[in-house]
This record gives C-alpha cells, structure tokens and sequence, in this order.
C-alpha cells in the first residue's frame, strides 16, 4: 500500500515472526504522527487475537491507503471548493460556486482535517456534480438508500446511470455495486444487504469509496480541454473510436479459422485493452448528455459509441452462442432469460398493452425457467477437455463467468417472476380504471334503446367486479419486502382511484335502472293502452252507460297520463333518432285518445265518479300491501331500514281511509271494512318485527367493520415486523396487543352472529310473512372471520 520496501526475516520460526511484525509496527509509527498503536503488543498478534488483527489491519488501510488518497485533494483540486469546504457540517445541497485555483496543499494537512472528512468532502463534491442533493453526513445510514453510490458512479461515468430513476434501496445498492465490479474494476467488497441495515459497518464503506477516489485520481482531466474545443476533441474521439471498430473487426475475422478458446482470448484482450484507452472520452459523453443542444460533431461521436457498443455485445452473443457443446444450449438460454431479467416495463399510458407486454415476459420467463434444471446438470457434469493444440475447450475464466451468470440468473429470475406478477396486475387495475372512467358518460346518455339500456347495465356490473376482484389481486403482491413502499405508495393511489371510479359509477346505476323502468313502464302501457283503445273503437255502438265504465275510464285516464311522464322522460334521456321515435308515437296515440274522449264524454258524466277512486285506492293498498308482506328481506341495517319505510308508508295511506264515505255495493264494503283493519294490524306487526331486528343487526355490522379495520391493521404489522431484525424486539408489545384484541373481536362476531341466526328463526316461526334472508349477512361474517 506504501510503496516502501522493508527487510523482511526469513523463516517461520517465533524470533523471525516477531521481528518482522516489529519492523512493521515501527514504520506505521515512524509513517505519521496521526498513528497511534495503542495496546497492540507483538505477542498478541502472534497469539492471532481476533480484535487486535482487525484493529491493526483498518489502521493501514486508513492511513496507508485512504490518508494517501486524501493527500491528492489538494486545495485546487477540481473534485472540491471552499463552499464545499465551509459546508461540510451543513445542508448538502447548496452548489460549488466559487473553485479555487490548481496547484494547492493538501486538504486535510493544510484545513487540519481528517481523512475521513476529506472524502466525504470529495464524495459531497461527486454527489453535487449530477445534482443529487441526499444529505450526506458520514459513512453510515446515510449510505443505505444506495442514492449516494449511484451519484458518484454518474459523476464518474455518465453514461452508467441515470440518477432519476428511482428503485428501491436494494435495487440501488445492487446495481451501484454490480457496475462499479463490472464497468470500473472496483471489487465487490460490499453486499446490499451490508449496506441496507440500521448501522451499517463505517469502515468498510470507507474502504470500498477510497477505490472510486483512486478510479477518479487516474482518470486523465479533458474538462478543460474540451470546453475550449468540443467539435474538434469530439472529432478526434470519432475518428479513434472508428479506428477501435475497424480494429475489432479484424480481430475477429482473424481468428474465424482458430479454436474457440483462441478467438476468446483474443476478444478478452483486445476488450482490456480499449476499456483502458477509452477512458477520455466517457467525460466527453457526459457533459454533451448535459449540452441543451449537441453539435453535429458530437451526435456523430455518440453515435460511433453506440455502434461499438452494439458491436462489442454482438460479438459477446456469439462468444456465448458458438461454445462447444453441450454448452452452446446453455449460452443460448443464457442470452434470453437474461434479456427477459433486463427488460426493463416500458413507461406507457397504454395499460393494456403493458399488461400484455409483462403477461408476456412472464410466459417467456416460465418457459425459459423449465429448462433450469437441465442446463444446471449440464454445468455439474461439464468436462472440460484440451482440444488438439493443449488448450482447454472452454477459458476457464469464461467457465466461471458462465457459472456466475447462471447462478445470478437462478437467483434472480425468482423475485422477476413476482414482481412481473405484480406488474401486470398493477397495470391491468389501472386499464380496468381507464376503461371505466371512459365508460361513465356512455352509462350515463343518451341511450338509443330498451335494449341497449339492458346491455350497458349488465356491463356495469360486470366492469365493477372485475374491478373489485383485480383489486384483490393487485393488494396481495405487495410480498417483497424490498419493495414494500414503493408497493404500498401504487396500492395507495390504486384504491384511491378506483374509490373515485366506483363512486361515479355506483351514482349512474340508479340512472340506468331507472331509465330501464321507465322503458319498460312506456311498453307495457303503450301495448295495453293500443290494445283498449282499439277494442272501445269496436263497440262505439254499444251503451257506454253500462255499470263500471265510469270506473273503467278512469283508471286508463291514469294510465295514459303515466304513458306521458315516461315517454317525456325517454325523450330526454335518448338519443336524437329515438327520440323522434319516441315523439311521433306518443303524438300519435295522444291524438287518438283525444278522440275517443270526444265521443264518450257526454256517456261519462252521467256517473258520478267523485266516490269510486277511494274504493279503487283501498283495494289497491290491499293488494300492494300483500305484494310488500310477500317480499323476501334482507337482514341487514340498510334494507331493513328501507322496508320498514314501505310499511310504515302504506299503514298512513291505509289509516287515512275513510270508511264511511266509501260508495259502493254493501258487500264491497264490508269486505273492506273486515280486511283494512286486518291489513293494517300485519304491518304494524311486521314493522315492529323489523324493529327489533335493526339493532342487533346494527350491532352485528359495526362488529364486523371493526374486524376488517383490525385484520388491515395486523396484515401492515405483520409486513413491518418481517422487515425488522431478529432482536430488535421493541414492536412486539403492540403485536400481542393486537392478536389479543383479534380474538375477543373474532368470538363477539361469531357469537353475536349465531344470536342474529337464532332470533330470525324465531320470528319466522311466529310469523312467516315477510322472508327474511340472512345469506348475505353470514357470508360477509364467515368471509372476515377466514381472513383473519
């Protein structure tokens, strides 16, 4: 790590041990003053004890590798400024305004500060760069969002990373780390699942940042250069990156005739070699991504980037897809399921099509998943023989990464699997949603017939249960515990805007039931209307001063004028052509009623009719009384509620009789004068049955809300809890509290459901009229209590 090197003795016996740890405690306290070796004896290292070795280790690391990285800060340097400097302790996000010139001391020798508050100077400086304002304070929470990490990986290149999007801390974490192996040659000292915890370890994220500061030091500075000349430095890279194609191409064709671990190798190297040479021009791409409008020199140097690019993986499939077999199958599987993990869901407005799209991947990713197992007993059982020139079949540097691929795959094609589950459940709420809200206005009007009517009523039911079972759906993939916020944010919004669309859409259904209503009211009446007009037009000749007509006429006098009051109101909520329809046959039959009552006018008002409709109303409040009585009723608090208002409006309009002033047959009269009171004491009865219903039912209800609020409440516990450590403990209390009020909450809904059962059964007994049903009520009971 110095540099420096020091006499070492020879041999392995316990003199030859202590004097060469001696003469490695002197340099590290003759190296700075900052080294204090304090308690660390030579007998101990010797002995191997565990937290003294560790100790002695992180204290050449900081100050043999991370002090000597701090000391290329100088106070010029172009990765930091005083503002920087002045707001170490302070919000991060205020920007470098004012840089200091080259050439200057060290930051930590000449400020006095520590190695550490030097890098993460030097890390803020990164982070303010590509605009990320995370706050960042030290090298411990602050890193576990794994922002920071992309920030500086964008500061160093680019092209890598896009710091708007946003994933999930995992994510992050594994992506930062993945491309900085992969893309920087920074080893992998880091999991996510290191950095993704309370107190992450300060050290090792000390250690694993001072190697993208070593990645910045040797990168070659063309900032300045290129602010002076963009088109010309563009050019130049062009024309070296067309030159690197050319070069590529060559060697590829050079080696078409040569074994398959030759061609490798030569690929490998030559691969090394432009990774080295290409270093210049990532900065260059990345102030031309910051550029409002690029040159032409520098889209043309964007695109002999992309074109060697392209060209560098197509070359990769090859390598994959020609190795020898059985492996070619497996490079091939490879090539497509890792294409299914890396597609990224597309940004669209069209849900459907992006449910399709992810419904797709994951047939793609099923069928790619059956052949698993064949492919990972290919890899155990693989013998990797030397061809005829005494090379391997397969490098086995390419044997490990096939391997290392393989297993990432396995691994990850899991979690893909659900998330894409997730995925297509979550666009096809928002489709349904979509489809819905497009749907309202149709719902809602002009309607063209009774028929049409029909159809778009059963369409709205059938929309709002998919919508109801989707939703479901949709709630019960928020299972990855990474992605549990981002998850639990769309779940939010989801149900927000499907409260929205039901809400809309339960106000037009009374709309269209009732435009169905009036439609069917208009047909029948229409029919009946035409039907005794037509026979009255017959017996013109015929007495009209028979007993009953009078009576007679003025029940169709009412039908005729609700003809009218439907058909108006069809005319308003149809469409235009319906309309005219409409209108012509109502002025049509209007017109001949008109007539007929010409004609029989002077027939009419011979019979006194003043008394008749009190006769006609109290046989029609029996018989609608007995059609109420007969109705099946559901237990529960709003239909009960609204049935007993039936009964309680017909027991007024019947007590409002009088008997006395009804004119009519004797017989008529007593029969009326025995029934009316007959009916009159059954509703009463029924309504007081009713009433003693309500409550417990009330009571039932309010009982098995509280029960849904409380197996919501536990489900979010349950989810906290499996993200929390095993001995972080603190939040069982509430946990226990909560099961605890579950269970007296699940025995007072069954009981006081058996009680509900029970009481129905009785009232039936004394009573069969009306049916109560309880089906709806136990089936919402034993649906709560199976979820809990």
């Amino acid at each position: 790590m110095s540099g420096q090197s020091m006499k070492r003795e020879r041999g392995e016996g316990v003199f030859q041990q202590r004097g060469n740890i001696e003469t490695a405690l002197n340099f590290l306290k003759n190296k700075s003053v900052r080294i204090k070796l304090v308690n660390i004896n030579i007998p101990d290292i010797i002995e191997g004890k565990p937290s003294i070795i560790l100790g002695l280790i992180w204290t050449i690391i900081l100050h043999c590798h991370i002090e000597e990285l701090a000391n290329t800060l100088s106070y010029g340097s172009r990765s930091s400024s005083l503002d920087s400097l002045s707001s170490l302790d302070s919000f991060p996000g205020s920007p470098c305004t004012s840089p200091v010139p080259r050439g200057g001391s060290p930051l930590h020798t000449r400020f006095r500060l520590s190695a550490k508050k030097t890098l993460l100077l030097w890390v803020r400086d990164q982070c303010q760069k590509v605009g990320c304002f995370a706050s960042v304070r030290d090298f411990k929470s602050t890193w576990r969002s794994g922002e920071v990490f992309l920030a500086i990986l964008c500061s160093l290149r680019p092209d890598l990373v896009d710091i708007s999007k946003t994933s999930t801390p995992r994510e992050n974490l594994d992506k930062a780390f993945y491309l900085a192996e992969k893309e920087l040659g920074i080893p992998r000292l880091l999991e996510p699942e290191d950095v993704d915890v309370n107190n992450p370890d300060e050290k090792s994220i000390m250690t694993y940042i001072a190697q993208f500061l070593q990645y910045s030091n040797e990168l070659p500075s063309v900032e300045d250069d290129y602010e002076a000349s963009p088109s010309q430095k563009a050019r130049e890279m062009k024309t070296w990156l067309q030159g690197a194609h050319q070069e590529l191409l060559d060697v590829w064709m050079s080696t078409g005739q040569k074994g398959y671990t030759e061609r490798y190798q030569a690929f490998q190297n030559f691969v090394g070699t432009y990774y080295e040479q290409r270093r210049p021009v990532i900065p260059v791409l990345g102030a031309m991504r910051r550029c409002a409008t690029p040159s032409e020199e520098q889209l043309e140097l964007k695109r002999a980037w992309d074109t060697m690019e392209a060209k560098l993986q197509e070359f990769r499939t090859k390598l994959d897809l020609s190795l020898p077999e059985p492996l070619n199958r497996l490079g091939t599987w490879l090539q497509k399921i890792e294409s299914v993990l890396s597609e990224d869901a597309r940004s669209t407005e069209d849900h459907a099509l992006a449910a399709r799209d992810t419904r797709h991947k994951q047939e793609q990713l099923k069928v790619l998943l059956e052949d698993l197992s064949q492919h990972l007993n290919t890899l155990h059982h693989y013998r990797n023989t030397e061809d005829e020139d005494g090379y391997p079949q397969v490098p086995l540097e390419k044997l490990e990464e096939i391997k290392r691929r393989f297993t990432s795959a396995r691994v990850t094609a899991k979690y893909h699997g659900i998330k894409l589950q997730y995925k297509e459940k979550m666009h096809s709420v928002y489709d349904l949603l979509g489809r819905l809200k497009s749907k309202l206005n149709l719902w809602t009007g002009p309607y063209s017939s009774q028929e049409s009517v029909q159809s778009l009523l059963e369409d709205w039911i059938e929309a709002l249960q998919k919508l109801k079972d989707i939703v479901i759906s949709y709630t019960s993939k928020a299972s990855l515990a990474d992605d549990m916020p981002v998850v639990n944010r769309q779940v939010k919004e989801a149900e927000s805007e499907t409260r929205v669309s039901t809400e809309a859409a339960h106000s037009v259904k009374s709309t269209l039931e009732r435009a169905l209503g009036a439609w069917e009211s208009y047909k029948d009446c229409r029919y009946l209307l035409q039907v005794w007009l037509g026979q009255q037009g017959q017996s013109e000749t015929q007495e009209r001063e028979q007993k009953g007509f009078s009576s007679s006429l003025n029940e169709w006098c009412t039908r005729q004028a609700q003809l009218n009051e439907v058909g108006n109101f069809l005319i308003e909520i149809s469409e235009a052509s319906t309309s005219r329809s409409l209108t012509e046959e109502l002025r049509t039959l209007n017109i001949q009623w008109a007539d007929f009552i010409k004609r029989t006018k002077f027939a009419v008002t011979h019979h006194p009719i003043s008394a008749v409709p009190s006769v006609q109303t109290a046989q029609g409040l029996i018989k609608e009384a007995s059609w109420v009585l007969r109705e099946s009723v559901e237990v529960a608090s709003g239909p009960l509620r609204v049935y007993r208002q039936k009964l309680q409006g017909l027991s007024k309009k019947i007590s409002g009789i009088d008997l006395q002033s009804l004119s009519s047959s004797e017989e008529h009269l007593h029969k009326l004068r025995r029934c009316l009171p007959e009916v009159l004491n059954t509703l009463n009865q029924v309504d007081q049955l009713c009433e003693r219903l309500l409550r417990p039912t009330s009571l039932l209800e309010g009982r098995l809300a509280e029960l849904e609020n409380w197996s919501t409440e536990a489900q979010e516990i349950h989810q906290y809890l499996k993200g929390r450590n095993r001995g972080d403990w603190e939040p069982h209390l509430r946990a226990k509290a909560l099961i605890s009020r579950g269970l007296q909450l699940e025995g007072q809904v069954v009981t006081e459901g058996e009680d509900t059962q029970m009481l129905v059964r009785s009232m039936q007994k004394q009573s069969s009229l009306p049916h109560f049903t309880t089906s709806a009520l136990q089936d919402r009971l034993k649906r709560t209590v199976s979820h809990c």
